[in-house]
């Protein structure tokens, strides 16, 4: 659809734009109101098709956005088809301030828009962390695929959501109704802002009901609403949903009438939602269905939803978190690989595979996953977890991009053909349940846009544009952020000890942990291993598992071996006794003991330097953030004092 220029948005329509209080709302958008900027709007005749100033509402947006927030006091917009064909941009403002912003695309442009806005509030941004461009200034996304992950369930509740219920979808399913327009708008233009490109609308966990015709008609809905701002609707979807559904009799993928439903399915999605960018399947997985249930493998699942979907250009997202009953016995770990290395070009061209950054499950700290090393023949994209799972739930002050950081100095970026979080949004006023959680949707943002960017420069750029703190305070706060993982890591689980929490709502210490009713490896005394001699997983190939064996060479051979195997990983790969010198003098004991009162100490530290910014944060979310570093300090002390207790009653033996 098409606009003419001069259609201009009304502010009174869209109040999110408008000053309002520090409750957090407005993430890193909190813009002046200027209104000063001239705009100018330059369209090739041969793109407009011979018709006088024909623009898009993306357009409509980018020439908002300036018009109103802009410091630069002129601002020429221009579709420049001789740029490369793809969502990037050059921007470049000469000698008496005026800006020019050219792109090949509509949302090029309106992401040039929303980086000179981020420009003019944040000095990192110009510095320190400009992006890198071309010989010709030009800056484009590193991947074609920048997705948030909701696990959304129909009737609003969020599965590890902590930030209140979906923006999305409503408590009463009666009305089926989307939750509030305006307020999508605004989660698609804090999106855009950071150049994200696609949302998955539903839990991994998928209701059948997901794909009927009265949920797809509020598909239809978010999808119009997130279209301007370059945000492409994903599904995910319940693999049974045929048979769920009472359409079919089997869920079998080799059966023509389930094949035929599905071809008849993307059909109808495609006619509402002409640019439907596809499928996210979990299969075969806790519990959920799958192509196994039919003795048929995941290729045989993917690729019969992909022939569906390709004639519209839309692609199947195939997550490789599976593990259970067709491993029984087998670690935990290596179940990923094993499943689908034998698979390996066996896929579809449209079928991506999803896996999650670690090999287990989102845990503070994890080796990268080996499928990162062994699928080669077909296209991979990492899945991150914004949302704060295991690092406090929202509750805790902990900025992930160190975390990522530290993935991606082990999988070469390039290797990858996307990147996937999981989101932590919810219909709290602050959108993400803790102020600081608002710098991991920032920061997953970023890196989608460029993985080469520093998590330190992105902590800066984000404290920048969220807070008005001088350059001493943003810097000291920065370090807090910076330390804040590392911490977490020290006060829950360090040397690479891992999935030590409490069953089902994984909060808080439960090392003690097993329940003969629950599988053994959902229980934390599975992954400590710890008796009288010491305490880890042996994932070694002389004496345990082999783990080691599904990393390439190199870094097989550097876990496999004690002594080079990296001391934040040493208890993920070996039982190490409790009186073993880790350090010179330092034995495994000792150095336990002194990273669980170090976590302790640094959560400290960080409510010290909080406290320090009182005079210099509004009073509503300086606030807000104390009260939950006081609850942070609570729980580190909690888990140090539970985790030392316990594994000091093995080494008393």
């Amino acid at each position: 659809m098409k606009k003419i220029i001069g259609l201009l948005f009304v502010v009174s329509l869209f109040p999110f734009l408008s000053t309002s209080a520090e409750d957090g709302h407005r993430l890193w958008l909190r813009y002046d109101t200027l209104n000063t900027a001239k705009v100018n709007v330059i369209i090739p005749p041969a793109v407009r098709g011979g018709h006088e100033n024909v623009t898009t509402p993306t357009i409509d947006i980018a020439v908002r956005e300036l018009r109103m927030f802009s410091k630069s006091q002129e601002v020429t917009l221009r579709i420049d088809k001789s740029l490369p064909d793809d969502e990037g941009f050059t921007l470049q403002t000469d000698e008496q301030g005026s800006t020019t912003i050219r792109a090949h695309h509509d949302i090029g442009l309106l992401y040039g828009v929303y980086r000179l806005l981020a420009m003019q509030y944040s000095e990192t941004l110009t510095g320190i962390n400009a992006e890198q461009t071309d010989e010709n200034g030009h800056q484009a996304p590193f991947y074609k695929l920048r997705l948030l992950n909701h696990w959304d369930n129909l009737d609003g509740s969020i599965e590890r959501g902590y930030a209140g219920k979906s923006i999305f979808w409503n408590d009463d399913n009666s009305q089926l109704s989307i939750v509030n327009s305006q307020l999508i708008e605004e989660y698609a233009r804090a999106n855009a802002s950071i150049g994200i490109n696609g949302s998955v609308l539903n839990n991994v966990n998928a209701s059948p009901k997901m794909l009927t015709a009265p949920y797809l008609q509020l598909v239809k809905q978010i999808a119009d609403i997130l279209r301007p701002y370059g945000i492409r609707v994903y599904l995910s979807i319940n693999f049974a949903s045929p048979m769920a559904l009472g359409d079919t009799e089997t869920a079998d993928p080799l059966a023509p009438e389930v094949a035929a439903w599905w071809q008849k399915k993307a059909n109808e999605i495609y006619k509402l939602v002409p640019d439907f960018g596809g499928f996210l399947v979990k299969a075969n997985s806790e519990g959920q269905p799958g192509p196994g249930d039919y003795h048929r493998t995941h290729a045989e699942g993917a690729n019969m939803l992909a022939d569906a979907l390709k004639p519209h250009g839309g692609i199947v997202m195939w997550r490789c978190f599976v593990y259970g009953a067709n491993h029984k016995g087998e670690d935990r770990v290596k179940q990923a690989v094993s499943e689908f290395k034998p698979l390996d070009g066996l896929f579809r061209e449209n079928v991506i595979l999803q896996t999650k950054n670690g090999p287990l499950d989102f845990q503070p700290r994890e080796p990268y996953s080996p499928i990162f090393d062994q699928i080669i023949r077909t296209p991979n994209m990492v899945e991150l977890q914004i949302t704060q799972e295991y690092t406090g739930q929202s509750k805790h002050l902990v900025y992930l991009g160190e975390m990522w950081h530290e993935f991606f100095t082990f999988v070469q970026p390039e290797k990858l053909k996307g990147i996937a979080g999981v989101a932590n949004i919810g219909l709290d006023r602050n959108w993400c349940g803790h102020h600081f959680s608002q710098a991991n949707w920032y920061a997953f943002g970023r890196l989608a846009w460029n993985p080469h960017q520093t998590s330190d420069g992105i902590a800066l750029e984000w404290l920048e544009q969220t807070f008005d703190m001088d350059e001493v305070l943003n810097s000291k706060m920065m370090t807090s952020m910076l330390i804040s993982r590392e911490a977490c890591v020290n006060y829950m689980m360090p040397i690479g000890l891992h999935h030590i929490f409490k069953f089902d709502h994984h909060m808080g210490p439960e090392p003690d942990g097993f329940k003969a009713n629950y599988p053994l490896e959902w229980c934390p005394v599975y992954y400590h291993k710890a008796d009288s001699l010491g305490v880890g997983f042996d994932r070694t190939v002389a004496t345990g598992t082999g783990a080691t064996a599904q990393y390439r060479p190199d870094v097989a051979r550097m876990f496999e071996n004690i002594e080079s195997c990296p001391k934040d990983y040493l208890l993920w790969f070996h039982h190490v006794p409790w009186n073993y010198e880790v350090y010179d003098s330092i034995t495994l004991w000792e150095l336990m003991q002194e990273r669980y009162n170090t976590g302790v100490k640094q959560v400290l530290l960080i409510q010290s330097v909080w406290q320090q910014m009182k005079p210099y944060v509004d009073e509503q979310r300086w606030r807000e953030v104390d009260e939950r570093l006081q609850q942070q300090v609570r729980d580190a002390r909690e888990w140090r004092d539970v985790c030392l207790g316990y594994f000091g009653s093995f080494v008393r033996q």
